[in-house]
């Protein structure tokens, strides 16, 4: 049986200037890391959605900042995020930074009585995450960590499949998910273990486990993990972003070059609370490439399933019988996720209806077990996720 996780409500903390003519809560947006990789697609998204404003934006780049500032018409353009912060206009504020940088802003955001979007992982480490979570959750504020791939189609398929009992109840899962960058590819700070929490581990390793929780109902309970960085030194063009360095793969001769300083591989075992088990292979190295293999894997007492992100394609082997491709859902992206998914879903928790979205009690849940993860790989042995 699948065990759903309990939905939360929020504390209704409305101002009566922050509802639009026809009664809907008006996002008023701050953008702290507004010009990255992440920041940039979203405020795009955000110029689209009804309800909502981007009033200030916070980057540490004059130029991308000026550029960011005409295309969203944003009223305060600044390189200090307390200024986001304490913006009397803004009520929901995204935190886009490195993250090393989350938990002090975060902390600030709550104690200022701002609704927040924070991205993942939302912390250094659990504490941090742990942190987070109760100012919000004490201060009754809404809040929102993109856990994008539970709105990813195929999986929203294998999910219905579960629920379906077709698998039985699942006992094992093989989980791939390579992010493979060009060999060339400059450092950002991703390759920073001073700015990233764990490398592979906290980045995509977050989202996998999040799927996992979210498909399964369960969570890990001990966990054995070898990881390393196995990239060869890449040209240091100083404090470029990732878009900026994925555009700049095989420009930069004669740059100097060194390793990144985190994981950048992992390979995690780990035991769920029921006794299933599961392996995860994570990487951004250039030589783990995509679709060769389902992404995902599902076995269970009655029937296994592969899941390919890929092509689309949901296979079926049950005992006896060849494996079959029984759907294809094909993964034309998320649309705008602020327009189908964020904003809709604070509306209802502000509204005081119940909502299972993605939150900071998620994020902190999912860093006890990269948190683990990491520990384990620098320790060599099975780690507690606690």
């Amino acid at each position: 049986m699948i065990e759903r996780p309990l939905t939360r409500g929020y504390h209704r903390r409305v101002s009566p200037e922050n509802e639009s003519n026809s009664g809907e809560f008006q996002f008023n947006v701050g953008v702290i890391g507004a010009t990255g990789y992440i920041g940039a697609p979203y405020r795009a998204e955000i110029r689209e959605a009804t309800g909502a404003r981007i009033v200030a934006l916070c980057a540490r780049r004059r130029e991308l900042l000026d550029q960011a500032g005409e295309e969203d018409g944003a009223g305060l353009l600044t390189d200090n995020w307390r200024e986001v912060v304490s913006h009397q206009d803004v009520n929901f504020v995204i935190v886009a930074t490195p993250d090393a940088l989350h938990h002090e802003a975060v902390m600030a955001c709550a104690e200022a009585g701002k609704h927040l979007l924070c991205e993942k992982p939302v912390g250094v480490n659990a504490s941090e995450a742990y942190e987070m979570w109760s100012a919000y959750r004490d201060a009754g504020l809404a809040h929102y960590v993109p856990f994008w791939t539970r709105f990813c189609a195929p999986f929203v398929r294998a999910r219905e499949l579960l629920e379906s009992g077709l698998l039985g109840e699942i006992r094992g899962v093989v989980y791939r998910w390579h992010n493979p960058r060009p060999d060339d590819m400059p450092l950002t700070w991703r390759d920073d273990a001073g700015l990233s929490a764990a490398g592979s581990i906290a980045d995509v390793g977050s989202h996998a486990y999040d799927t996992l929780r979210w498909l399964l109902g369960r969570e890990a309970t001990r966990v054995q993990a070898h990881a390393d960085t196995i990239t060869p030194a890449r040209s240091d063009l100083g404090a470029i972003n990732l878009t900026e360095a994925l555009g700049q793969s095989g420009s930069q001769s004669g740059a100097p070059r060194s390793k990144g300083t985190t994981f950048d591989y992992a390979s995690v075992a780990w035991e769920f609370d029921d006794g299933a088990v599961a392996t995860l292979v994570l990487s951004h190295t250039p030589f783990f490439r995509k679709g060769i293999a389902p992404e995902l894997e599902l076995h269970g007492t009655k029937a296994s399933l592969g899941l390919d992100r890929v092509s689309g394609s949901l296979t079926l082997a049950k005992p006896g019988e060849p494996a079959e491709i029984i759907d294809t859902v094909p993964n034309n992206g998320f649309g705008n996720r602020f327009a189908k998914y964020v904003f809709p879903s604070l509306r209802q928790a502000l509204a005081g209806e119940e909502t299972d979205h993605p939150d900071l009690k998620d994020g902190w849940r999912v860093q006890l077990f990269t948190d683990a993860a990491a520990r384990s790989a620098r320790s060599g042995r099975w780690e507690t996720v606690e």
